[in-house]
């Protein structure tokens, strides 16, 4: 099984629709674009945001165990892909991405 790099690419905020339709909310998002996490397989980084992971992880667990070209074609490099977090009002874009890495068992 191998290690997985997670990017921060890209955290959009789409101001309108939180007026509209969210209650406030303190603190709703951590994710700081260039920010870099390792997934050692599967499991989920340490202060990695859950619901990002939970958009993600099936992604995650495929590359891990040694899947490629997702949709293919889809990405320049076939070990990896670009994938959002379910939050409408604040998305953040994710580069996932297989290192040579094995995990530690």
């Amino acid at each position: 099984m191998k290690k997985i790099k997670i990017t921060v690419m890209k955290k959009v905020c789409h101001q309108d629709l939180i007026d509209r339709y969210e209650n406030p909310i303190a603190n709703a998002c951590n994710m700081v674009e260039g920010a870099v996490f390792i997934a050692d397989g599967w499991k989920r980084p340490e202060n990695f945001c859950e619901s990002a992971w939970e958009s993600m992880s099936p992604f995650v667990l495929g590359l891990s165990h040694g899947a490629e070209d997702f949709y293919e074609g889809w990405m320049k490099n076939k070990k990896s892909a670009m994938i959002s977090c379910n939050d409408g009002f604040r998305p953040v874009s994710f580069l996932i991405e297989t290192l040579d890495e094995d995990v530690d068992n």
